[in-house]
């Protein structure tokens, strides 16, 4: 079994779509093993996007990110990363395949509704960002 960061962003919280999203994920055989509602700081955003410091959009990501609440989620199942990958959909909408979170419910390339690892590696460091090890079961 494998576990994976999902982030439900700003723009799909706001939009009231959380029991949607996760309803998705679920239905593509993705456990929830730890789930809260927060609200970021731009300094929280910027820790941790901070792999992405020297890129252009770095400031826009970490405001918009840090705007209001955000739902963070461990995901666990037999390879959770690419699941969970594949139930997102490419990072810009209109590549994403129809029927995956950012076909249906993202606004443009950064405001698309959702966030997850992309390895095992960023995995490891990306969880235990939000979650200690008691909070996730």
């Amino acid at each position: 079994m494998e576990r994976t960061l999902g982030i439900i962003k700003p723009d799909a919280v706001s939009r009231n779509l959380i029991g949607e999203i996760l309803a998705l994920a679920e239905k593509n055989g993705l456990a929830v093993r730890a789930l809260k509602r927060l609200h970021l700081t731009k300094k929280e955003a910027e820790g941790f996007y901070h792999v992405h410091a020297e890129r252009p959009f770095f400031g826009s990501l970490t405001d918009f990110m840090s705007e209001s609440p955000i739902v963070v989620v461990v995901f666990e199942a037999e390879d959770a990363i690419a699941k969970w990958r594949k139930v997102m959909g490419a990072t810009d909408p209109a590549k994403a395949d129809e029927g995956t979170i950012r076909k249906l419910y993202a606004q443009n390339i950064e405001r698309n509704s959702v966030h997850g690892s992309d390895s095992p590696e960023s995995a490891s460091t990306e969880i235990p960002y939000f979650f200690s090890a008691l909070e996730i079961v």
